[in-house]
């Protein structure tokens, strides 16, 4: 009798310890501090600042040493400049975007929903993916498009879409991006890092990206009329299609540099860069030599630009003074590297602030100077009406007053007419009746200059053009021809091995000779 007695008693017991367990459960359980659910205005922010920086990094490690703005002092294997590379190197940029494309399909989605029902967000989303996946597919050719980003519905092995399919898609996001910007609803200024909530300024970058993505296919034959049409159609209806109109409405996150702006976000460089590895490459003659030859206010600082040994490039000079760089894709052993080199940041040095490792205008998106380049290239081959040397001069003044603000952005200061004049005496200068190859190397030399710091783009605009003409060293690899692509990660060969196969069957070998759908004749 005494044993049952003991066994109720904690049965009783049990069961009110269970009823005071399940009492207040939930809100005991709930973490006040974590966020379980998110909105478009906490993505924002991360995703722009989180994608700028892989372009940042790729862009001083791989697009510069491909397309002469930097050599490496190496004698080794692997160099980029040499066209050899490992492997390893397609892994970053994949990694990094694809997990940044998440987040802005969030932000487009999140506000599509009835409780927060944003159209811009919606567009800045779209716009968003749109630029992250055109790089993708530029670097590496067919990708997951369509069925990528679905790892929350279960879908881990997405199929590889053919670049012609994935162009024709993002040119449909960009028109529902237009479309939906131009509601003009509001955003928060605080989730908006590169316009501070200024919705016009974002309509404008996505359809000045569309002229961008428009010109690098227009060469294709199966699509280049719908492009040229399209591209005449955003040029000739402003108010239907508004693109750049100046530097102010570059799309560009500002860094702080370690002053005393408002702006929160410290250059990637300060912390991802070391400083001593500013000055491990040499800048490349090519890259520099033209500078000189111009008298650019760019390369270096002098009156009334400011003033000292660094330019506003972040140049500095090599160590015994002048100004030279190094040839390029020189042979093991043979190379000269004692040149000037990209300068971190030293608060002792004269126009230190203007270094590349903290300078504020380093986190470029896009730049009003492409566009006038794109809007030259098209006035030059007749698809839309305008001076193009006109569009030519603007891009070259912008370019340069993007990194020297005291230049002035107007063509017809004193300023530039001076500028002309140093590239009319190195036979630089604009001539109407000009072969049309003649005028591309016009427009993409000063371009080349117009897309430094801009991730990857002219590694993409030169597989494009073959524009400008980059002289070859004798130490080149890959038969001398430029790099169409970077191979895929080892770890979607063995992760996604049907897809990834039936990709490479579609496209050609799985190697970085192999073009791309719009390099391909």
């Amino acid at each position: 009798m005494r044993k049952q007695l003991y066994i109720a008693c904690l049965v009783l017991v049990a069961m009110s310890t269970g009823y005071s367990c399940k009492k207040g459960f939930e809100e005991l359980n709930t973490d006040p501090i974590n966020i379980l659910e998110t909105t478009p205005d906490k993505l924002l922010a991360p995703a722009l600042v989180n994608s700028i920086w892989p372009g940042m990094s790729r862009n001083r490690s791989f697009n510069n040493e491909l397309m002469q703005v930097t050599v490496s002092q190496s004698d080794g294997d692997n160099t980029v400049f040499r066209y050899a590379f490992k492997s390893s190197m397609s892994d970053y940029l994949w990694n990094a975007w694809y997990v940044q494309l998440t987040n802005f399909k969030q932000v487009d989605s999140l506000a599509r929903t009835e409780k927060i029902s944003n159209a811009s967000y919606q567009g800045i989303g779209k716009i968003g993916k749109v630029w992250l996946f055109s790089m993708l597919t530029d670097i590496y050719g067919d990708i997951p498009y369509s069925q990528a980003l679905q790892g929350d519905q279960g879908n881990v092995v997405p199929a590889f879409d053919r670049q012609k399919d994935i162009y024709l898609n993002m040119f449909n996001q960009l028109e529902a991006a237009n479309s939906l910007l131009a509601s003009g609803a509001s955003i928060t200024v605080s989730s908006d890092p590169v316009y501070k909530g200024d919705v016009a300024k974002w309509r404008k970058f996505g359809n000045s990206l569309y002229l961008r993505l428009l010109l690098r296919v227009s060469g294709k034959t199966e699509v280049q009329q719908q492009c040229i049409s399209k591209i005449k159609q955003i040029v000739e209806n402003p108010s239907q299609y508004p693109i750049f109109q100046s530097n102010a409405d570059c799309a560009r996150i500002i860094w702080n540099g370690g002053t005393s702006t408002t702006d929160p976000y410290t250059s990637p460089y300060v912390g991802g860069i070391r400083a001593q590895d500013f000055r491990a490459p040499a800048i490349c003659s090519f890259f520099l030599d033209n500078l000189i030859t111009w008298a650019d206010p760019r390369y270096v600082s002098s009156t009334p630009y400011g003033s000292g040994s660094i330019g506003r490039f972040g140049i500095a000079q090599a160590s015994g003074g002048g100004w030279y760089g190094v040839k390029s894709g020189y042979l093991p052993g043979t190379g000269d590297l004692k040149g000037c080199y990209f300068q971190s940041y030293d608060n002792s040095s004269t126009g230190g602030t203007w270094s590349l490792q903290q300078n504020w205008y380093t986190g470029i998106i896009m730049q009003y100077a492409e566009v006038q380049f794109i809007l030259a290239e098209a006035a030059a081959k007749g698809w839309i009406t305008g001076d193009v040397k006109t569009f030519w001069y603007q891009g070259i003044a912008s370019a340069i007053n993007y990194w020297v603000p005291n230049f002035p952005e107007s063509i017809t200061s004193t300023e530039f007419t001076n500028h002309l004049t140093n590239l009319s005496a190195a036979s630089e200068i604009w001539d109407d009746n000009l072969s049309l190859d003649s005028k591309m190397e016009l427009i993409h030399l000063q371009k080349y200059y117009a897309l430094f710091m801009t991730d990857l783009q002219q590694w993409f605009e030169y597989r494009r053009t073959g524009h400008p003409v980059l002289p070859k060293g004798p130490g080149l690899q890959n038969n001398g021809v430029m790099p169409a692509r970077l191979v895929y990660p080892v770890y979607v060969q063995a992760a996604n091995p049907s897809n990834y196969k039936a990709a490479v069957a579609a496209m050609g070998p799985d190697e970085i000779y192999t073009n791309v759908w719009w390099q391909q004749p």
